[in-house]
């Protein structure tokens, strides 16, 4: 389905370059020495991005939304903060609060031919009760009218509460010209790991994040669970992907270009970034997938040998930590497979002086005959030198013991309360003809196929303290990627054979190919936590999502019936 959500992504990034440099954005909203959206040039030592830090329990943070055109006529999107640096990687610690205020500077659209939609949803939601007091849920967050220029933040795997000014993106609107503020708390038991931030906007998304706009988020702390990191440099690369100039033509066209750190890993040359390594030392590698559509395979390979990547964490979860009964447990992974937006984390041992070619890679992923063509291509090249620079971070040492209970605590023993079934399929829009745009969809089983609209009601109502078995088919001949916001779940069986589980807020569901069982997942849904409301679950191969393949939960109070 490739070339019919490229053409929609086309028209999107032809309609908003031409109104990118009209007169008075650059006065209004950025200092005339710089330019927004900075990129670097192929074959780059790589850069990672600024890091910013809680202080006190408190992060603030300023953010322009910016834009512009680049040489090859990608739209651009990107956080600049105020001192000029880009999309900064963000870390807190547990319990601390994250303020963000984030302007909207692209310019207005004044193109009477769009279709600009009123907020969605303005019926009154029900009441809920909190700590004692009524609370009646607002129909809609900053702006009232979504137009192209739209945007919001949502805290990807953050465990963080789905409300107005934290991590809600059903209603939240920030139109150009305006300012919002964000308070987003994280709880004390977010579990220490890598998290990132991205717009959210429906209909928009997969254009604004593969113009680049994300971020890093790191949870600090994972040292006391697993005492392997302590002490280790460390790195933050963040994996991007974008439009194939002039969209070329060949089986050996990827669907989209990479880069790593906003350097350009592009077809046909691939030219990969290079990272400057001391022979055999130890590193610690926090890798966000921040592409919109493009599924990774990561493997290090030292003169075509793969090597071992000690795998610490998984979305932001550290590995082996379920129950709090144990530290951390280090897994040895040949490759790992990285669906949009997964994070892994991972140690790395440089290797030794001998090595004559030493290479991150992404191996070839079979996404199905209707899918992505995502080839195995170079990422970076590990340069070693004895005189090589650490990077600026180094891992904290141990200072606690391993949190006596987890986030996740009793999970895999607890009893679900339901089983569910819900399934991802697509069906042309009109099946008389080959070319008409693709609709996807995610449904609850033996409910009928809706695209998403944020007016819908919810297609899943629940409980506050309910855990809940759900099984995610793929009925579909290509793969995609399942995420829901708010919690994690636990990974229990594929294709009906259990696994050793690990907590995670993505997985992959290969590509049916047309006869047999559907490939499946069952997963250990936790609805435990504190948040209670609305939020959405949803293909993360955001052309995907963007194109209906997102649904709504509600969450009520644990004192509520299900209605």
């Amino acid at each position: 389905m490739k070339r019919k959500i490229l053409f929609v992504a086309l028209a999107l990034v032809c309609f908003v370059s031409a109104f990118s440099t009209r007169e008075g954005y650059a006065a209004a909203f950025k200092s005339p020495d710089r330019t927004p959206c900075p990129r670097y040039e192929a074959g780059s030592i790589l850069v990672e991005p600024k890091d910013l830090f809680s202080s006190h329990g408190v992060l603030q943070v300023s953010f322009t939304y910016e834009t512009r055109v680049d040489q090859y006529g990608n739209t651009l999107y990107c956080y600049m903060s105020e001192d000029g640096s880009q999309s900064p990687t963000l870390h807190v610690y547990p319990g601390d609060e994250l303020m963000v205020k984030l302007t909207n500077a692209l310019p207005s659209s004044t193109t009477p031919s769009f279709q600009k939609h009123a907020m969605p949803g303005m019926g009154a939601l029900p009441e809920f009760s909190i700590s004692g007091q009524s609370h009646e849920a607002s129909p809609n967050c900053g702006g009232m009218v979504m137009t192209d220029t739209s945007t919001n933040l949502h805290y990807h795997g953050t465990n963080t509460p789905p409300t107005c000014h934290q991590d809600e993106v059903i209603k939240t609107l920030i139109n150009a010209g305006e300012t919002f503020q964000y308070d987003v708390h994280f709880p004390l038991d977010e579990p220490p790991g890598l998290y990132w931030y991205h717009p959210h906007i429906h209909g928009i998304s997969e254009a604004a994040v593969q113009g680049g706009a994300s971020g890093a988020i790191v949870v600090e702390g994972v040292e006391n669970i697993n005492h392997d990191v302590a002490g280790l440099s460390e790195r933050t690369l963040i994996i991007r992907d974008n439009l194939v100039p002039g969209a070329p033509n060949g089986d050996d066209v990827p669907a989209w270009d990479l880069s790593l750190n906003y350097s350009p890993v592009a077809y046909p040359e691939y030219k990969p970034v290079v990272i400057p390594v001391r022979p055999l030392q130890k590193q610690f590698w926090r890798v966000v997938n921040a592409a919109a559509d493009t599924i990774l395979d990561l493997q290090v390979q030292y003169d075509g040998v793969a090597q071992d990547l000690q795998v610490v964490a998984i979305d932001g979860v550290p590995t082996g930590s379920k129950d709090g009964e144990f530290e951390g447990r280090t897994l040895s992974k040949k490759h790992f497979l990285l669906a949009p937006a997964a994070r892994v984390e991972f140690i790395l041992r440089a290797p030794p002086k001998s090595v004559k070619s030493a290479m991150l890679l992404t191996l070839n992923v079979d996404t199905g005959p209707d899918g992505d063509n995502d080839p195995q291509r170079p990422l970076a090249t590990l340069k070693v030198n004895e005189g090589a620079a650490n990077p600026s971070l180094t891992v904290a040492n141990v200072s606690a013991p391993p949190p006596l209970h987890m986030r996740f605590e009793g999970l895999a023993k607890a009893k679900p309360v339901t089983q569910r079934k819900l399934y991802f399929s697509e069906v042309l829009s009109d099946p008389t003809d080959p070319n008409s745009p693709t609709n996807f969809y995610i449904t609850v089983d033996g409910a009928k196929p809706t695209l998403f609209d944020p007016d819908n009601p919810p297609a899943i109502v629940t409980t506050q303290g309910s855990v809940e078995d759900w099984t995610i088919e793929n009925r579909a001949l290509e793969n995609h990627e399942f995420h829901i916001h708010q919690i994690h779940f636990l990974v229990l069986e594929r294709d009906g054979k259990t696994v050793e589980g690990q907590y995670r807020d993505m997985i992959n569901v290969p590509y049916w190919k047309g006869s047999g069982p559907y490939p499946s997942v069952k997963l250990r849904m936790d609805f435990r936590g504190p948040d209670i409301g609305d939020f959405v679950y949803h293909c993360h191969i955001l052309g995907h999502e963007d194109s209906g393949m997102m649904a709504i939960i509600r969450v009520l109070p644990s004192s509520s019936p299900i209605r």
